[in-house]
């Protein structure tokens, strides 16, 4: 953590950490187990609990697989309780979307700034999330309330937490791309509700110098990937003017051939097809978190 996050939280604000699941899951599904460096503390200051097979904190073997004990149905390598430090919430896109959104990002001329030169389908992370999720709402660290529902006319509890920072039973909070870019005020309004922030309007502007200097700071380490974003000012519904919806409000979905046509055109036929696949392969696990999105 660094000196940034440790004033924050000295101050008594809550930091906002945002990753993908997939980060904190084994690769290629292997089996989970807590990372070395995460071991207990146990026995006096500055002693380290032993976790199996003489491995502790002090481990410098090679990444994974850690020569540690599994904790039960926990899917990622991080202890039960340093998770029940974080309120989760989570935030998805369509594979659609999301898939040549990323190849994009590994292949010329991106690729020479992103230093991504290789596109990993199984980098996509809807599996780890999905599983990190229902793990989550398995051991009530999140639900079983819902963001944007109520229970016996009122709403459910939002962004409580214990004096120590433990998040209890916080609501499920997921958030679909496509939602926020379309009612932006509306489902970052709803977001706060949530998580116990006050909105306001001028969230979604952010033109000043001042503004700018922060992104780029926060997003040095990732570049490339972020540049639609530093190079805009504010959030505003977006427009379709290709709609076919009554309400003028939704993006119309392009058809399967459509999208392997356009995909095919700026990457080639090889490109594609993989993309294609990519993108069927993560449909599901999509479409499963996409029930719980936040509606307003």
């Amino acid at each position: 953590m660094n000196a940034f996050s440790l004033l924050t939280l000295s101050q008594g604000k809550r930091l906002l950490i945002k990753d993908m699941a997939y980060y904190l899951v084994p690769p290629e599904a292997a089996s989970p187990c807590i990372a070395p460096s995460l071991g207990r503390v146990k026995r006096g200051v500055g002693t380290i609990e032993p976790v199996v097979n003489g491995a502790t904190t002090g481990t410098t073997k090679a990444p994974y697989p850690f020569h540690t004990d599994a904790e039960p149905n926990n899917p990622t390598v991080i202890p039960r309780d340093t998770l029940g430090n974080f309120h989760f919430t989570f935030l998805i896109r369509h594979p659609r979307s999301s898939i040549p959104s990323y190849y994009r990002c590994c292949v010329p001329p991106l690729d020479r700034v992103t230093g991504f030169y290789d596109f990993m389908p199984s980098e996509a992370g809807y599996d780890e999330l999905r599983r990190l999720f229902d793990y989550l709402r398995s051991i009530g660290q999140v639900g079983p309330a819902t963001a944007g529902q109520t229970a016996n006319g009122r709403s459910a509890s939002n962004g409580d937490h214990s004096s120590n920072g433990v998040a209890r039973g916080v609501e499920v909070c997921v958030i679909d791309a496509d939602d926020l870019l379309d009612n932006p005020a509306g489902i970052v309004g709803a977001f706060c509700k949530s998580t116990g922030i006050d909105f306001t309007p001028d969230m979604l502007d952010w033109s000043t110098e001042a503004d700018h200097q922060q992104a780029a700071e926060a997003f040095s380490k990732w570049p490339g990937f972020h540049d639609d974003a530093m190079n805009s000012s504010d959030l505003k519904p977006r427009q379709h003017p290709d709609t076919n919806m009554n309400d003028g409000k939704k993006k119309k979905v392009k058809s399967v051939e459509e999208e392997n046509s356009e995909w095919a055109e700026k990457y080639g036929e090889k490109a594609a097809k993989v993309i294609r696949e990519t993108v069927d392969a993560n449909i599901d696990d999509y479409e499963y978190l996409k029930q719980f999105a936040i509606k307003v």
